[in-house]
């Protein structure tokens, strides 16, 4: 682990691998570092970098401190500090929220490129009915937080409904220290829901904007909306993957990435 005190006094940590061009990835909401462990392999060709989001176990703080409207915002900051901090020129790539912020960043900071995989931005009719940060803050209120963070899987990774979801997380690596963060998945999804994609982002770097078929419906759209309000944008979707692409299936992600790169900025594939 690398850590380093940028001049704005965001520090930031994170694990690096090889001395190639910098991919920092940017996991999302109930996924650790560990997310990124099946990804890293297939992308030998660059020097991954692989920080802990804001509040996933840096940068903690209460809702006091950093409301549901200033999260977004916080994480952009600590993207920049990372930014800064690595050396060489940065590609970011973000699964979900980290989508978001990847973009976000972007925006804000010059970096050499954007991977995007299913960015957690609800499309407009979705979101006028969207209540799952409520239904959450409801469940942990009543001291039923396991239930809440199901809530939240069932919605984001099941879609299409799950027959055992207790059998499908006594498999999950992450559960059930994951049930830990339920108040900052809250705080994550009230971002989410406050959230407006403009009709043009002011993002100067080439960007991928990738979904699989079997995500949910309201991020599959949500990617080709984020898509159409790029200015240089490419729209990829993966038959038969979910929401999970980059850890589902890393190899046939890179090579996506990778002839992406080989066009925009000359990677080697």
């Amino acid at each position: 682990m690398q850590p380093t005190q940028p001049t704005d006094e965001i520090e930031v940590e994170f694990e690096r691998y090889s001395d190639g061009q910098p991919l920092v990835l940017l996991h999302g909401g109930m996924a650790p570092t560990e997310y990124w462990g099946p990804v890293v392999p297939a992308f030998e060709g660059y020097g991954a970098v692989v920080p802990q989001r804001p509040g996933f176990g840096t940068c903690l703080d209460s809702a006091t401190e950093t409301s549901a409207d200033e999260v977004l915002d916080r994480e952009v900051r600590y993207v920049q500090a990372l930014v800064d901090a690595v050396d060489g020129d940065p590609i970011l790539f973000g699964h979900s929220y980290g989508a978001l912020t990847a973009i976000e960043a972007a925006a804000a900071t010059s970096v050499e490129a954007v991977i995007a995989y299913e960015p957690a931005v609800l499309p407009g009719d979705y979101r006028a009915d969207a209540d799952l940060a409520g239904r959450m803050a409801s469940l942990i209120q009543d001291g039923k937080r396991e239930e809440a963070v199901k809530r939240y899987i069932e919605q984001v990774l099941h879609p299409d409904g799950i027959e055992d979801l207790d059998a499908w997380l006594a498999e999950w690596p992450v559960w059930p220290d994951c049930v830990a963060l339920a108040e900052e998945v809250v705080r994550m999804n009230r971002s989410v829901e406050q959230y407006r994609l403009p009709d043009r982002l002011d993002v100067d770097a080439p960007t991928l904007v990738l979904s699989g078929t079997d995500g949910p419906d309201f991020l599959r759209q949500s990617a080709r909306n984020m898509h159409d309000a790029l200015p240089r944008s490419r729209f990829v979707e993966f038959d038969g993957v979910s929401h999970s692409g980059p850890g589902e299936a890393p190899d046939l992600i890179a090579a996506e990435v990778d002839a992406f790169l080989e066009k925009y900025l000359g990677q080697p594939d």
